[in-house]
């Protein structure tokens, strides 16, 4: 079986790893730490970083620093995995959702401003499969009607909105750096801030609700609790595994790019009319973070998928809008979401991961084409 995912170990994650457990410091904020902080914002210009447990934790944050009341709103793509919209209803907002656009995942920008009224707080974008929205018109959108802008960028390692970093142009970020992600410590996540007037809250939050970061600058002589927070940072175990990654991560997108563009071009022009290829808009870049399909129908994806099964080949689809989700059917305001529960009903994702060989895409490949052309 080709297994749909499976996590890359670069080789000096176990050196790394050692390291740590042969120092005097396991906990979190350590040497790992701080080296995979200032290479993310030396490289992509984040203003600050910070570690987090997982990609929700980093949204939990975010949520968190947009310091929102009860009856706030909050506007989320309904396409989405649901800890994006969970991070903002934690903290007592109101989630309004926004349809997907028809050529790609991500929220339909045209529709975000019909949603928004005297209650609208923030707009939350996602970055589907590492792609950018459409990032000009949506910080003019928040301009206009002073909202904050949170990326969702779990997906967007190493991607670029006209030559601009994802998670570098919201006021907030959130990246994750699950096992299924290009660049991984097995759960992680991270934190960025790029508008500083939430940077110091952020390292409080970060810390518990203290000021224990400013406390070891030497910028006050003692710490205590001076904010809500949580325990927020990781152990050094997790930043010494994602510094190893991440000083090959010029290595693992080549590897990744390599895969997706051998998918697109055995496929292109080779599955009739029924079924969609990724789109990538001319503004944004591609990652590699994913490759999947846009089936005509449900029934027509679940017999692909059951084809490739059968042929030693896992796939699998992504989610379910979240409007339609059992805990948030009878609170959605009634409007259809007609792309969003086309994507629900109709991506389905191949394997795409660093050891995946070249034999096995172009048998993944064929096997694609076999089924379309009796389809």
């Amino acid at each position: 079986m080709i297994p749909f995912n499976k996590p890359y170990c670069s080789g000096r994650e176990l050196k790394y790893i050692e390291e740590v457990c042969h120092s005097t410091t396991m906990s979190g904020n350590g040497e790992f730490t701080k080296k995979c902080h200032t290479f993310l914002e030396e490289k992509y210009g984040f203003r600050k970083c910070l570690l987090a447990t997982s990609g929700t934790d980093a949204l939990e944050m975010c949520a968190m620093l947009c310091d929102l009341k009860p009856g706030d709103e909050v506007i989320v793509p309904s396409y989405t995995f649901v800890s994006t919209a969970l991070a903002f209803l934690r903290e007592g907002a109101k989630v309004v959702f926004g349809d997907s656009s028809k050529e790609t995942p991500n929220m339909e920008v045209a529709q975000i401003e019909p949603l928004i009224n005297d209650k609208t707080k923030v707009i939350a974008v996602v970055h589907y499969a590492g792609v950018a929205c459409d990032m000009d018109a949506i910080m003019a959108l928040a301009e206009k009607h002073k909202l904050l802008v949170v990326e969702d960028a779990a997906h967007c390692v190493d991607s670029y909105y006209k030559d601009r970093p994802l998670g570098s142009i919201g006021h907030l970020a959130a990246f994750s750096y699950h096992e299924t992600k290009n660049i991984s410590s097995g759960e992680g996540g991270l934190c960025v801030v790029n508008d500083e007037r939430f940077v110091r809250r952020a390292e409080i939050i970060w810390e518990k609700g203290t000021n224990r970061a400013e406390f070891y600058r030497g910028m006050v002589n003692k710490y205590g609790w001076v904010d809500m927070g949580s325990s927020f940072l990781p152990s050094e175990l997790n930043a010494a595994y994602l510094w190893a990654q991440l000083e090959q991560l010029d290595d693992i997108q080549s590897k990744r790019k390599h895969i997706w563009e051998m998918y697109y071009e055995g496929l292109n022009g080779n599955i009739g009319d029924k079924v969609r290829l990724p789109y990538i808009p001319d503004y944004a870049t591609n990652n590699a973070h994913m490759f999947y399909l846009l089936c005509p129908s449900l029934e027509y994806r679940t017999e692909l998928m059951k084809y490739l099964k059968e042929n030693d080949i896992q796939t699998t689809f992504h989610y379910l809008p979240l409007h339609s989700s059992k805990y948030y059917e009878n609170k959605h305001d009634g409007r259809e979401l007609p792309n969003c529960d086309y994507y629900g009903d109709c991506l389905v994702r191949l394997p795409l991961f660093y050891e995946l060989s070249d034999m096995e895409v172009k048998k993944i490949v064929k096997h694609i084409i076999e089924f379309c052309s009796k389809h």
